[in-house]
């Protein structure tokens, strides 16, 4: 696993676009430098976009066919506490914050059969409600995730936090206490869309969510072995 060029990509947010632009960039750079990679998704594959279904297929068949790893995101979480309830605040909640775009994009493809839930694909479901919360290579200090980590717990924050946390302690890397657990550790994440559409990177962290749904570009941090981190954008 520690071989492999890393290619994290932030919160697509149904920017079907943006993505397959993206991913021939991914594509184009891996062929350009050799060697195995893997593209990470960091989870939010979903909502606000125009096109999330077509997202988690992609997502999906790449995963599943060993060329990526995705990890789920807090809107991933929304969808499916929304699809396993049937109380309206979840199910509110949830299309208040892209949801109802989601609803749309399955609908556009599946029919419209009254309960939004006949049009999501059930092999959709049944994937997203498998995605672990992190992807860690241990050897490289590396930890993928979609908000990030409680440096004063880590491992053993909770999955909240990992899908959730903006938490000032997590964002400042001279707030974090001196552990062994997190010593030499790099948290890729995205999760906080950054203030000026760019990734912002400390010595801690890598932040790859520049707002692509908000008119951002979909970013990618690239992570090989030896070398600094490198940004692919598709506008």
């Amino acid at each position: 696993m520690s071989g492999y060029i890393y290619y994290a990509i932030g919160d697509v947010h149904g920017e079907i676009e943006k993505l397959d632009e993206l991913l021939t960039y991914v594509r184009e750079d891996a062929r350009r430098i050799g060697g195995a990679h893997k593209i990470v998704y960091l989870g939010d594959l979903i909502d606000r976009g125009p096109d999330s279904r077509a997202v988690v297929d992609r997502a999906m068949r790449a995963t599943l066919a060993g060329e990526a790893v995705t990890v789920r995101g807090n809107h991933e979480e929304l969808m499916l506490n929304a699809f396993r309830n049937w109380d309206s605040t979840g199910v509110y909640f949830w299309a208040e914050n892209g949801g109802d775009e989601t609803i749309a994009s399955y609908k556009r493809v599946n029919g419209d059969y009254g309960d939004w839930r006949e049009a999501i694909d059930d092999e959709h479901i049944a994937w997203l409600d498998k995605l672990p919360v992190t992807f860690q290579d241990e050897e490289r200090r590396l930890v993928f995730v979609h908000g990030g980590i409680d440096p004063a717990k880590f491992p053993l924050c909770s999955d909240e936090v990992r899908m959730w946390t903006r938490s000032p302690k997590f964002f400042d890397p001279g707030r974090w206490p001196k552990r062994a657990e997190t010593e030499g550790l790099v948290v890729v994440h995205g999760h906080t869309p950054t203030s000026d559409f760019e990734p912002h990177v400390n010595p801690r962290r890598i932040n790859v969510d520049t707002g692509a749904c908000y008119g951002g570009p979909l970013t990618a941090v690239v992570l090989a072995r030896g070398a600094a981190p490198r940004f692919l954008h598709a506008r």
